[in-house]
């Protein structure tokens, strides 16, 4: 299915070649690397290795630790014109007026009340850009940049005007006169609002065979997933001897008549549920700076963004375009933390075309927070019609159906990916053995709801584990009982006919939380608790979930080198979007090099090593396209992914590690058997049997057998000096299975998970090395939709105030499964950030949609409610991770699914509580004031 996506470095690199522009995309600090030579990703330099890494060599911070706290640079809101270098030192600033209604038609702004003073330098209109020839760039996905007078606004928020002024204390004084001032924009006739077709609709349908291992009778996998026109209301005719899509409207229909023909053994409970229009709450609101050099020809643009390729290739069509000379564009990402809202947002195409007029001067447009609230991409809110059939006698689940409505709202954005995610995810933890499932994602007014933590999946599962708590109870079992015995487990196949990787341990889960005293002691707590605190009401509730990781199109390259003193780099496509991923790839390569490396590059675009070349249509290509292409060993599907998708644990990790794997096999593992069978008759390695699988590092030191253990600037040095492999890039691919490859080398053939291989000898350079054959998956795979999980289950524990109707967590405990942890401090920080976002999704956070929402301007933190410290028993929280299966287990994407279960098992354990079930979220206190009193 359609994911985020971002263009390849290489793609961006062609289109600004076939532009005729210089273009490069850097990390922020590197670009500030002028001004400060010392930047480097190794710790500080009065820090002593010792202090960055503890006993057991693993690190004590993260590597951009030290400067995020004494206040370094690193996110773009901070940069001014001085800040960077070459930059003319003078700063202007610049702000978007925006239209407050969307039900009449835009007749221009009116200024007249601003003092002569205060009249902008520069006012850039609709008029201004299509007499110049600026237009956004892919305006079915951003819109347009400015509203054309005239024309009706598609939705609240759509910017009208650009005022630049080239000083700041004007700036500051006009926009406090007309950030507020609905007369500053001039309305015409009333037209109503606009109506639009749906931004998308899809539906996953199956029929599973004899039992969960048999043959599906229909599965996407094996036949279709439906995705028909927008604007259409009608699916496919079923045709049981039909193509694809009419078999999957036939199992449909076989399906909804099984459901309507229900015995009393097969009860269906059916409800309809709602999930919240939500803003992400940014530590960073959308900024960017740019200064544009009309003498040279120059654009340079500072943002904070998480699609840094997708938005320079814009950037370059939207000026090459237009009268504007453009022959080299400098884009420099900053850190971000942005929750998926900086992908594929639209604020980078208004800071390059405020620079455009300027005048020359380095223009600032960073938005403050109302701003922010009022055009940021937003969490899609849903209502969800859920129906699960289920033996009565047995509790064995029989029939999944969902039918999901979406709101996108004024532009289409990731729309209909999110509701596809959302669909494919609903199933959980749980085998149904049929389903059908199936989404529409309306336009409307609302500002544009896009890619958010969770991506649609936290909306679909939360109202499925409402709704398999609701079952349990009505049918008198176990809640977590009822979970059990309907667990999706090795072999079984999601709603989608894919098998998914590996043993799904959600169960493991499941019993340790039936164990647990919050658990077993609930209703004894519950009278004790409301015995001795009259008005206030105790409750229970628990909740399991796992969530996809990964794209289904993930791409990475990694390089580690090795000095001949031991010193190792990495050099990595990854960098921060604040989850700490840069450091934990450091950390991975102690898995074959015994240390993490010493120093690395993130960010990094230039890959001479490697000439790639792709079409960058891993979704939509056919297989004999992909058969085609794959003939050329320099093709690949895609050459990198976004930094989204909680892509960074396993995928990106999987690069380092495979780098580092080769390196070891090929450089130290030689370098090391040629030392130990030094002297006659093959020295101390002759009398024993020496087998690499049992090679390995204690202390820094590489130990096997009984042989003499040898540090790894020993085994460096030999490497070098034999010649042997000291460097390795690759390049991976993974459409939810990894793409293997065959390399010829000097002692024969090599297949490793990799589909791309550059290797350095000693201290030469490095060498392509032309795959001899490669096995992509297949493109049906990515009907998969999903088969990389991580769980998460949470019991929490509250009490609801009688009177005021507030919740109060008294404490929650939650289990997860995420294999081997590489930084496990990273891991718990996930935990406890995702645990907070999801209280809030559950009773606190909840915006309007329309005119008294967002949309108008005027909402801030004054009127949005986010969880305190105080709402998420921080104190009384815990937390546990099941221990990995073997050392080998590869670490799993734990950041999106963290959220997920408190919010239905606080909804589970309010209903516990009072008895009343609330199917609408956020649940505010006066929804349940309105049940108690």
């Amino acid at each position: 299915m359609s994911r985020p996506t971002d263009i390849s470095r290489r793609d961006f690199l062609r289109a600004a070649a076939a532009a005729g522009v210089t273009a490069s995309v850097m990390p922020l600090g590197q670009a500030l690397g002028a001004m400060i030579p010392e930047r480097s990703t190794r710790p500080p330099h009065w820090l002593d290795e010792a202090d960055w890494l503890d006993e057991t060599g693993r690190i004590r911070f993260r590597h951009d630790g030290i400067r995020k706290v004494t206040g370094d640079k690193v996110f773009a809101v901070d940069i001014r014109a001085r800040d960077m270098p070459g930059w003319p030192k003078t700063q202007a600033h610049a702000f978007l007026l925006r239209a407050t209604r969307a039900d009449r038609v835009f007749e221009g702004v009116d200024l007249s009340m601003l003092p002569p003073e205060l009249a902008p330098d520069r006012l850039v209109t609709a008029t201004e850009l299509a007499a110049d020839g600026v237009a956004m760039p892919e305006p079915d996905f951003y819109g347009d940049l400015l509203l054309r007078s005239g024309e009706r606004p598609p939705l609240l928020g759509q910017p009208v005007a650009l005022l630049i002024y080239h000083d700041y204390p004007r700036f500051r004084r006009a926009k406090q006169l007309l950030q507020f001032n609905e007369d500053a924009i001039r309305y015409g006739r009333e037209t109503g609002v606009q109506t639009r077709p749906p931004y998308g609709r899809a539906r996953f349908v199956r029929i599973g065979g004899a039992t969960p291992f048999a043959p599906d009778i229909y599965s996407p996998m094996t036949g279709a997933v439906l995705r028909p026109p927008a604007d259409s209301n009608d699916w496919p005719a079923a045709d049981a001897e039909g193509d694809a899509a009419a078999r999957a409207m036939h199992a449909a229909e076989e399906i909804a008549r099984s459901l309507e023909s229900a015995d009393h053994d097969l009860a269906v409970f059916r409800r309809e549920y709602h999930s919240p229009y939500v803003d992400p709450a940014a530590l960073e609101p959308d900024n960017g700076n740019a200064w544009y050099d009309p003498a040279a020809g120059r654009l340079h643009l500072v943002t904070g963004t998480q699609s840094p390729y997708t938005n320079a290739t814009h950037v370059i069509a939207m000026v090459r375009a237009s009268r504007f000379r453009l022959d080299e564009l400098r884009f420099n990402a900053g850190y971000t933390v942005g929750y998926g809202q900086k992908e594929h947002h639209s604020l980078p195409y208004y800071a390059a075309m405020a620079a455009l007029y300027a005048d020359g001067r380095p223009v600032r447009l960073a938005l403050n927070r109302w701003e922010h609230f009022q055009t940021a991409i937003k969490r899609h809110p849903f209502r969800i019609d859920a129906a699960i059939a289920v033996d009565r006698r047995t509790g064995q689940f029989h029939t999944l159906r969902m039918d999901l409505l979406g709101d996108g709202g004024g532009r289409m954005n990731f729309s209909p990916s999110v509701g596809e995610v959302a669909a494919s995810a609903a199933q959980s933890i749980y085998y149904f053995p049929q389903s059908d499932l199936s989404v529409r994602v309306e336009a409307s007014r609302a500002p544009t709801a896009g890619s958010m933590r969770g991506y649609g999946t936290l909306q679909s599962m939360s109202a499925t584990e409402m709704l398999v708590d609701e079952i349990a109870d009505e049918l008198g079992l176990d809640a977590i009982e009822l979970r059990r015995r309907n667990l999706l487990t090795a072999g079984m196949k999601n709603t989608q006919g894919a098998v998914p990787a590996g043993l799904l341990r959600a169960g493991e889960l499941l019993e340790a939380a039936a164990r647990h005293p919050l658990w077993t002691e609930r209703h004894e707590r519950k009278r004790l608790h409301d015995q001795d605190h009259p008005g206030h009401h105790y409750g229970v509730g628990f909740a399991a979930v796992q969530k996809d990781y990964g794209t289904g199109a993930e791409a990475a390259i990694a390089r580690v080198a090795l000095g001949a003193d031991g010193h190792i780099h990495l050099r990595h496509v990854c960098n921060e979007i604040g989850n700490g991923s840069t450091s934990s790839q450091m950390l991975v390569v102690a898995d074959w090099l015994g240390r993490p490396a010493h120093d690395a590059e993130f960010a990094v675009t230039d890959w001479p090593e490697l000439p790639l070349t792709s079409n960058d249509e891993p979704y939509t290509m056919s297989q004999a396209a992909q058969d085609q292409a794959a003939r050329d060993p320099h093709w690949v599907p895609r050459i990198t992914s976004p930094r989204s998708a909680s892509n960074s644990a396993y995928y990106l990790s999987h690069a380092t590690r495979e780098a580092a794997r080769i390196l070891f096999e090929r450089g130290l593992w030689p370098a090391a058997l040629s030392i130990w069978r030094e002297g006659i008759g093959g020295g101390q390695a002759a009398p024993l049997a020496i087998r690499r699988e049992e090679a390995v590092w204690r202390d820094g030191l590489l130990v096997a057998a009984s042989l003499e253990p040898l540090p790894l600037a020993r085994l460096a040095a030999r490497a070098h000096q034999m010649g042997l492999v000291t460097g390795v890039v690759v390049h991976t691919f993974n459409r939810w299975s990894w793409t293997e490859a065959e390399f010829e080398l000097e002692d024969g053939t090599h297949r490793w998970p990799i589909d791309a291989l550059a290797l350095r000898r000693g201290d030469g350079g490095y060498d392509f090395q032309p795959r001899r054959r490669v096995f992509y998956p297949p493109v049906q795979r990515n009907n998969a939709a999903v088969v990389y999980y991580a769980p998460v289950a949470t019991l929490v524990e509250l009490s609801v105030n009688g009177g005021s109707g507030e919740v109060r967590l008294l404490s929650h405990h939650s289990w997860m499964e995420c294999g081997n942890m590489i930084v496990p401090e990273l891991v718990s920080g996930q935990l406890q950030g995702g645990i907070a976002m999801g209280i809030g999704h559950a009773l606190f956070e909840e915006l309007p949609l329309y005119e008294d929402g967002p949309g108008n301007g005027t909402w801030n933190f004054n009127r949005y409610r986010l969880p305190r410290a105080s709402d998420v028993a921080v104190w009384s929280q815990t937390g546990q991770v099941l221990p990995p299966l073997s050392p080998t287990d590869p670490p799993k994407g734990i950041a999106e699914v963290t959220m997920i279960p408190i919010v239905a098992a606080i909804a589970n354990g309010i209903a516990h509580a009072i008895g009343h079930r609330f199917r609408d979220l956020p649940i505010r206190p006066e929804k349940i004031r309105e049940v108690l009193l």
